[in-house]
């Protein structure tokens, strides 16, 4: 699918995306790494080296931190390693779905929780001080990645919507704390986007023919698509932007 480059020019800025090692996460990287900025990607792997089975989707040049959102002292430890920043992308996130998990378990719903919401916040807070620093136009900025679950439940990602939902408000209450700091705080709630942690849902019609039949635009999402509007958000033409969430699914959230 073609699809026209967004021009934005991010020289010189440093970016760090969580998960940037496939699916959305790499093409966010991606996409900063064309404007000219210096990225730093995380996952769970040791090494950069490790993710070869990925090298398809791994199309830049990276600097790698090793992080585990359920650890606390793994996400201290990439905060600490960076230097500077100027734009984090909360963007990790894992399907307990896939691995065989029931999110009603109250021990899954909470690692889910601590996953897609509370590793984030840990992060976001352990780098404002970084993010207040920032010379980019527009200020520091954090972006979040939120989901089409954000508005609707869905009972097989019961922790995961939960979280996701969480994040909305995150995103308003960090705006309101971190403005007076010159960061921005929004999020972009991805609609059903191909990735490897969604194969599985692409590949069941039981999932997609109905999410696909919601669709004004009539297709899926594509990493791509979720990309262009983080680096929107996280640049000077977003300037006055703060605590929005942008809904990017083919217009499924406002269809009947």
């Amino acid at each position: 699918m073609a699809q026209a480059k967004a021009q934005f020019d991010f020289t010189g800025a440093r970016v760090l995306v969580t998960g940037g090692t496939s699916g959305i996460g790499a093409a966010i990287a991606a996409a900063y790494a064309a404007a000219g900025a210096h990225v730093t990607i995380t996952g769970t792997r040791d090494a950069l080296s490790d993710y070869a089975d990925l090298s398809s989707e791994l199309s830049g040049d990276f600097d790698y931190l090793r992080m585990d959102l359920e650890d606390a002292a793994s996400i201290e430890a990439v905060a600490a390693a960076l230097p500077a920043l100027d734009v984090l992308v909360n963007n990790a996130g894992l399907s307990f779905y896939v691995l065989g998990l029931d999110e009603h378990d109250p021990d899954v719903f909470m690692r889910a929780l601590t996953v897609h919401l509370g590793g984030a916040f840990r992060l976001s807070m352990r780098l404002a001080d970084k993010l207040a620093q920032s010379r980019l136009a527009g200020g520091g900025s954090i972006i979040g990645i939120a989901s089409t679950t954000s508005y609707m439940a869905n009972s097989v990602t019961l922790g995961y919507g939960t979280a996701k939902t969480g994040l909305l408000g995150m995103t308003r209450g960090l705006a309101v704390d971190l403005g007076p700091r010159n960061i921005r705080v929004n999020a972009v709630a991805a609609g059903l986007t191909e990735s490897r942690m969604t194969a599985g849902a692409f590949a069941n019609p039981v999932w997609s023919e109905p999410t696909l039949a919601r669709t004004p635009l009539g297709r899926l999402g594509q990493p791509v698509d979720i990309a262009g509007a983080v680096l929107f958000l996280s640049s000077a033409q977003a300037a006055w932007i703060t605590g929005q969430t942008l809904p990017v699914d083919g217009g499924y959230t406002i269809s009947g």
